[in-house]
Order: C-alpha cells, then sequence, then structure tokens
C-alpha cells in the first residue's frame, strides 16, 4: 500500500535539542492513525513538518509525493487540511463568514460551505458571531474549515482538547466519516485511553523518538505484553486453581474468591483451559488484553527513560 504521506529517517533540532529523531513512519489512504505521547513528545513537530512550516535537519517528508516545503510545497499543501490544537477565529465574524474567508484563502469555491457547516453540526449558527460560539462549537467550525476542498489528508492536532465527553464523541464520530470516506486522518493525541478504540493504528512517540507503530494488536505483540486474567472460583479454592496454572501464568492478586493472573501472551490458552479443566471450582472468568496506555508505559520503560 502507497503512503499518501510519509517521514523518513527525519530529525529536527533546535540549537542543540533535538525535537524529533530519526522518525520514520507512513500514513496510509483511508486509515486513521494516532500520534501519541505526552507534551513534548516530537508530535507538533512532526505535523509542522508535514505542512512545509519547517524543514527536517536530516531525513525527507512527501505529501503525496512532494516536499512540502520545497518549490512544490503549495501543490502539497492543498491535499492537507489541518485543525490547530488552539483554535483562535474572529470573533466579529459569523460562521459563515469566517468559512467564506477561509474558502478564499485555499482558492475553493464557497458554495460548499453550508454543507460542511451542515455536516459538523453548527449550520443553525452560521450567522451568529463566533464570539458566541461556545468550545465544542468552535472546534466544530475547525473542523468544517479544515474540510474545504475535501483533502485526502486531514490532521487533527489535539482535537478534543478542553471538550466535553459528548462533544469529544462527535469529534471521533466525524473523524470515522472522514475514514469512511477515505481520507487519510492523523490525530494527534495525549488522551491514549480516549482514542484507543477509535484508530486503525497507533505511532507511539517519546521524547522525539518513535517508539512503536502500529495496530493495537500489532503494539500488544512487539511489547509482548500481558494478558490479564480475572476468575470467581468456589470458597476456599484458590489454592487448587492456583496449582494447576502452566508456566507463564503467575497470580497478582488473590482476595478470596477472586484471582487476578497475568499471563503471558503464549500462556493465555493454556491458562484458559487450565480454568476450563478445574470444573465446577471456577465459576466465573474475564479477561482483558492492556489498552494503549499501559503499552505506552511499557515501551516506555522498556526503552529505559522516564515516562
Amino acid at each position: 500500500m502507497t503512503a499518501v504521506a510519509r517521514w523518513d529517517a527525519v530529525s529536527r533540532r533546535y540549537r542543540g535539542v533535538t525535537a524529533v529523531d530519526a522518525v520514520s513512519l507512513g500514513l496510509e489512504a483511508g486509515q486513521v492513525t494516532a500520534l501519541v505521547g505526552h507534551n513534548g513528545a516530537g508530535k507538533t513537530t512532526l505535523i509542522k513538518l508535514l505542512l512545509g512550516l519547517i524543514r527536517p535537519s536530516a531525513g525527507s517528508v512527501q505529501v503525496g509525493g512532494i516536499d512540502p516545503a520545497g518549490s512544490r510545497g503549495a501543490e502539497a499543501r492543498r491535499a492537507i487540511g489541518f485543525l490547530p490544537e488552539s483554535v483562535a477565529f474572529h470573533g466579529a465574524m459569523t460562521g459563515r463568514e469566517l468559512m467564506a474567508f477561509y474558502a478564499r484563502l485555499k482558492g475553493q469555491p464557497q458554495r460548499s460551505s453550508a454543507a460542511l457547516l451542515e455536516q459538523v453540526g453548527i449550520a443553525h449558527a452560521a450567522d451568529r458571531r463566533v464570539a458566541t460560539y461556545s468550545k465544542g462549537m468552535r472546534q466544530r467550525l475547525g473542523i468544517a474549515q479544515a474540510l474545504i476542498g475535501a483533502p485526502r489528508l486531514v490532521l487533527f492536532d489535539e482535537p478534543t482538547s478542553g471538550l466535553d465527553p459528548a462533544s469529544r464523541s462527535d469529534v471521533y464520530r466525524m473523524i470515522g466519516a472522514l475514514r469512511d470516506g477515505g481520507a487519510t486522518v492523523l490525530v494527534s493525541t495525549h488522551a491514549l485511553a480516549e482514542v484507543q478504540d477509535r484508530v486503525d493504528r497507533a505511532a507511539i512517540m517519546h521524547r522525539g523518538r518513535l517508539l512503536a507503530a502500529g495496530t493495537l494488536a500489532e503494539l500488544r505483540q512487539g511489547a509482548a505484553a500481558e494478558v490479564r486474567i480475572r476468575a470467581r472460583v468456589q470458597p476456599d479454592a484458590g489454592a487448587r486453581v492456583l496449582a494447576a496454572m502452566p508456566a507463564g501464568v503467575r497470580c497478582v492478586e488473590h482476595a478470596g474468591a477472586s484471582l487476578t493472573l497475568q499471563a503471558a501472551a503464549g500462556a493465555k490458552m493454556p491458562a484458559l483451559r487450565a480454568l476450563a479443566e478445574a470444573g465446577d471450582l471456577v465459576e466465573d472468568v474475564e479477561t482483558s488484553a492492556p489498552g494503549l496506555q499501559e503499552l505506552y508505559d511499557r515501551l516506555v520503560g522498556s526503552a529505559g527513560v522516564a515516562a
């Protein structure tokens, strides 16, 4: 599959400080990729490189096969929609006026603005001044301007920052609709738990380095992540159940009739078979795999650096 955009061995240094260190990553068509990490991880620098706002100190950046900071940069940027972390609009303008302004900047017809405002759910406020918009409405307006010209690559920098839970869900529904329409979407965020079930892939950044990238399943496999198994057993049966557990399984909590086990990836099925063979001694079993936050912590720890 051909990447719509990519960073190849990209580094960016500022007066001796390395903001991005030898990052190679591609964004595939029709996928949502989360660029995750805490503040200072290098996420915003990677976005600025894609936008052609800065040049790499080493390596190369391409959008549709074009260097966004090169002589054909304007052509590359026309394929990009961008929602910055902090959306700042002139409060005296109406939503309709702002959309017309950005359409002119992008060289796009203004007739699509009404449909975009409808798409993001604020068509009813098109003729209100932006100063009267709530935070969530301004964020929706920011998404609408990012979609002017139907860009094939859309970049969202912390798109749910400061939003209430309902507005956060709405933003991710819109992102899912973009993916379903064939767009390539990059979501930069430090809200790891929030994003993990809403994207196709995640790229984990820490202190300018790319620690891992892939689907959640691939990240779990690469991190050799353990599976958690919770079992409810008959009173006083805990010791007998634990004695039957195979190698690679350890008990991390034993409280009354409840057992919490950690199983290495290869020991998951043998552990479940052993629990099934225990018959009536085991009343219930639940399994859970580590989430993105836990994987991040594990990868950072294995890299030998503090989170």
